[in-house]
């Protein structure tokens, strides 16, 4: 090698070892000067993206350059839609905004669902702090107590908007096993859907087995409510009575179309951002966002509220989001043959 080959690979070297510091001051500046990042949450308050999202913005703004104070707020509409195409197209593109967003995002562009004004690929994914379960539940006093009972007798259940699972997959049970659950939609977010379960106004509800666990543990004490459905592709080891959503796939196409909606799970309660933020801003979200899911103040804040920690990178979400929005026609047509135009 010649020497003037070597001293270019030492300057080139030289470059990257002092260039990684100055980004971080550059980082740390701009946060300083911005003092305020905004977590935009896509439900209404009382469910687990809530609860994730609060404790995100408690937690994630010491580990950022800068240290910005996070407020979180709820924009709930349309299983998180609403906020997902803000956070797409309205939000600033700097890193002062942040999205914590429903799960069936990548789900919903693949059915192209015409809500959808956002390309969940292009999304800045920061990180996950837990994979989810979601569930449904039926109240004690329900004249159905099990998936096979909602064959023979009507189960009206909480609608949290035309993107959530809450509503979607009951409404695809109806069509491939011919189970009799009637939404009612309207209902904001899973907290208002399970109250509205309490006071008798429908049967059951939908929600996370994170939330449920954490915010009504009376529930289960004093078996108020059945679990009657976890939407994952197998039983959960702290649910290993209740169904899993794959077991009723009748066919392979039944599969890989259940398959579909049991896969969110994996995106779980995850941290995104507008596309196009510049790359020094969006690396120092990312190691502040790995930098928090290490943090003993996190996990005994999590301990306490009884919710689960199960990190994912952006690597590993982005991975996730690739494969669930190329979707094959084969399946996207079936599913518009159950739900109609989407």
């Amino acid at each position: 090698m010649s020497d003037r080959i070597i001293a270019a690979c030492a300057c080139t070297a030289l470059s990257i070892f002092h260039t990684q510091p100055l980004l971080a001051q550059d980082a740390s500046a701009h946060f300083k000067a911005s003092r305020t990042i905004n977590l935009y949450i896509g439900y209404a308050p009382g469910g687990s993206y809530d609860l994730y999202g609060r404790m995100v913005a408690r937690h994630l703004g010491r580990h950022i350059p800068g240290e910005p104070a996070i407020v979180a707020s709820n924009m709930p509409g349309a299983g998180s839609l609403q906020a997902a195409n803000f956070i797409y197209s309205v939000a600033p593109k700097d890193g002062t905004a942040l999205g914590a967003l429903g799960e069936t995002l990548a789900m919903e562009q693949a059915l192209r669902n015409p809500g959808v004004k956002y390309d969940a690929s292009k999304l800045t994914w920061i990180g996950r702090i837990a994979s989810s379960n979601n569930i449904h539940l039926v109240w004690h006093t329900a004249k159905a107590q099990s998936v096979e009972d909602a064959k023979k007798f009507e189960m009206t259940v909480a609608g949290t908007g035309p993107a959530n699972l809450a509503e979607t997959v009951p409404k695809l049970l109806n069509a491939l096993i011919g189970t009799k659950f009637k939404v009612i939609s309207g209902y904001a977010s899973s907290g208002p859907g399970m109250l509205a379960m309490e006071r008798g106004e429908v049967d059951g509800s939908g929600t996370s087995w994170a939330a449920l666990k954490s915010t009504k543990q009376d529930w289960l004490r004093d078996k108020k409510v059945k679990v009657i459905l976890q939407n994952l592709p197998e039983r959960d080891p702290e649910l290993p009575d209740v169904p899993a959503l794959l077991e009723f796939a009748k066919t392979d196409d039944d599969k890989q179309l259940l398959n579909l909606y049991a896969s969110g799970g994996a995106i779980g309660r995850s941290i995104s951002a507008p596309p196009g933020i510049p790359a020094h801003i969006t690396a120092a979200l990312r190691e502040a966002f790995q930098a928090m899911v290490k943090d003993p103040q996190l996990k005994a804040d999590l301990d306490k509220a009884k919710l689960d920690l199960e990190p994912a990178d952006h690597v590993a979400l982005e991975a996730i989001v690739n494969k669930t929005v190329n979707v094959s026609d084969a399946i996207r047509e079936r599913v518009r043959s159950i739900f109609g135009s989407r």
